[in-house]
């Protein structure tokens, strides 16, 4: 006699009215075919119910169970999503067969324990694991890797206050602050550190050529003690460059031409360790109409070429940090874990948690927001063409040392500004993942070879190599990994991607952004070509429309919005590790977490404006959103 437990997701939709047949299936043989009892409760949502069935031989040790289902009687054929199966035999060993997925017909079930594949793996479960890899290759195969009352005011903003009736439609903590100290330096500076933006800004080592900055032009800000070059010297002075906006082709919003700048902004961390911005020119060429834009300029002035800026910055980091390093590569790393790494891989349970809802949320942006007609249609600049161009150009600029905290942080040169929380935070949740897949995986993989020789692992590796990256060598991304260091280091790159990194560059967005000039979607008016003639009335025509304004308001907050059903990182309710040793692992895991995220939310409780957004306990486990 075998005992089972069949568990239903808690999903509303998740039970069904259809028959539902097992197979057990060992390293002896297989059962016959077993068709459970129908009764209206037995797979219902939350249903967890247990059932007897007789197999007239030994099977041996179970590899697998298989599901299948059937029409009951004139009902229409509904999908059932199933937790797992357990399994008890006749002489008391149990088996689990963990599921968490929607079954259409059919499916077959390995059992929990996570299985690296050998030469010596059983014929039947490699079997299982060809078949599962084919049929989700058939499935995921062409899919593209590659404000009531102000909706329809069409007019320029006349007072800046007013930007406030928009934004209070919904109100923050934080965005409340944000209105009232952005025009300060040292809040637009901090932006780079603690903003949606932090991968942006670097350490100078030598002021570009293009960008003709002068001892003169900086005296002011820096004091008289010091100059540019000593300042430069002593790792004081950063950069951040927007080359990549060169040649994006602009929008036209309510028939009316829009603008885009490719600013140049010199940043200095002064003596209070405050980084402030020293100079700005808003083009990659220098010229008579291209002036350098200082702190010591006419409030208008600065203010003016502060926002096209922050403008600037909000194209990059919406194309290039947001949706192709965060949303886009998810995609890549979810659709080849599908297509290349059956159920019972180890390496699938222990990604696949990162995954959930990506397919889903991407979908809806390539329709709703970055589609034709979508928001950034209506109101950015970078729509109706801008958004393909900056993405071609940001892959060019993907590499292994950028997706990689540690090396990005080192390779920029910014491993001792201070007050830099992203990377603070991010490198102890680095340190803290770094740690969980290293004892998973040298639980599975006991040696270099195994991981050499795992096809499906080499294959995975190979997939997101030449879709998600093209094949380009010069990226230094791995086509395939040789050593239980590098496999390591590579799951730790993609579980902090599809988690924190994208808390990290998301979450904020609201907060951020919902003070229009602290980033604006497009400008109306061309980039200033003098100074000392620039007022409000300049600055608010330059300012995008009201719609334009509501439009992008109420996309960055829908896109801070997390859904109801959150899984925060760490968090894995579907127990797909059936083991005791790698559940161990787990909560550990969970504990490093837990005491990260206590330190950081202490820290908070002394800052005017918090950094929450890479606390463990505020991180989505996938881009989900």
């Amino acid at each position: 006699m075998y005992k089972l437990k069949v568990v239903t997701g808690t999903d509303l939709a998740a039970g069904t009215c259809s028959n539902v047949s097992i197979v057990l299936v060992g390293v002896h043989g297989e059962s016959d075919v077993h068709q459970l009892p129908h009764q209206w409760s037995n797979f219902i949502s939350g249903a967890v119910k247990e059932f007897n069935i007789t197999v007239n031989k030994d099977l041996g040790e179970l590899m697998l169970v298989r599901l299948s289902m059937e029409r009951y009687l004139n009902f229409q054929m509904d999908p059932w999503y199933c937790n797992y199966v357990t399994v008890t035999c006749p002489k008391g060993q149990r088996y689990q067969f963990p599921l968490y997925q929607w079954i259409f017909k059919s499916v077959e079930i390995p059992e929990g324990k996570g299985v690296v594949i050998t030469k010596n793996t059983h014929p039947v479960l490699q079997q299982q694991r060809k078949l599962e890899l084919e049929m989700n290759r058939e499935t995921h195969n062409g899919l593209e890797v590659k404000l009531n009352g102000y909706a329809l005011n069409t007019d320029s903003w006349h007072i800046l206050e007013d930007i406030h009736l928009v934004a209070s439609l919904r109100r923050s903590q934080y965005s409340d602050i944000v209105s009232k100290i952005w025009k300060e330096d040292s809040f637009f500076g901090s932006q780079y550190l603690n903003g949606l933006n932090p991968t942006l800004i670097k350490k100078c080592v030598e002021v570009p050529g293009n960008f003709p900055v002068t001892d003169q032009m900086v005296a002011p800000s820096l004091g008289a003690c010091t100059n540019l070059q000593k300042e430069i010297q002593n790792g004081h002075i950063f950069l951040a460059d927007y080359a990549i906006l060169q040649g994006v082709p602009a929008n036209t919003i309510n028939e009316k031409p829009q603008y885009m700048a490719t600013p140049m902004c010199l940043l200095w961390k002064n003596p209070q360790d405050q980084l402030v911005p020293i100079a700005i020119q808003l083009s990659q060429t220098p010229g008579k109409d291209v002036p350098i834009f200082l702190p010591s300029d006419s409030e208008f002035d600065w203010i003016l070429a502060k926002i096209w800026v922050r403008s600037a910055d909000f194209q990059v980091h919406e194309a290039g940090t947001h949706l192709l390093n965060t949303h886009l590569l998810a995609e890549v790393f979810s659709i080849a874990t599908t297509r290349q790494l059956p159920m019972g891989h180890p390496l699938y349970k222990l990604i696949i948690p990162h995954f959930r809802y990506t397919l889903e949320i991407n979908s809806f942006a390539r329709t709703s927001l970055i589609g034709p007609g979508g928001v950034f249609d209506q109101a950015s600049v970078t729509g109706r063409g801008g958004i393909p161009v900056i993405l071609k150009k940001a892959m060019d600029e993907v590499t292994y040392i950028s997706l990689c905290l540690p090396d990005d942080i080192k390779g920029r040169g910014m491993e001792h500004i201070p007050n830099y929380l992203y990377r603070d935070d991010g490198m102890k949740i680095w340190a803290a993942m770094e740690s969980f897949v290293s004892n998973i995986i040298n639980y599975y993989y006991t040696s270099d070879e195994m991981v050499k020789e795992d096809p499906e692992l080499q294959a995975w590796v190979a997939e997101i190599f030449k879709e998600g990256f093209l094949q380009n060598k010069c990226s230094e991304v791995p086509y395939s990994l040789g050593t239980r260091a590098s496999l390591i280091k590579y799951l730790t790159m993609v579980i902090f991607r599809c988690s924190a990194q994208h808390a990290a560059v998301n979450s904020g967005q609201f907060d951020f952004y919902s003070w229009m000039p602290n980033g604006p979607t497009t400008m109306k008016s061309p980039p200033p070509s003098t100074k000392g003639d620039n007022t409000m009335e300049t600055i608010l025509k330059a300012l995008p429309d009201v719609n334009s304004t509501a439009a992008g308001i109420s996309t960055v907050r829908i896109l801070s919005t997390e859904p109801m059903d959150r899984r925060r990182l760490g968090e894995y309710p579907n127990e797909r590790f059936t083991e005791k040793t790698p559940q161990l692992f787990i909560k550990k895991f969970q504990q490093q977490l837990s005491e990260i995220s206590k330190c950081i939310q202490e820290r908070n409780e002394t800052m005017r404006l918090p950094y929450p957004y890479l606390d463990p306990s505020q991180i989505e486990n996938s881009v989900s959103i």
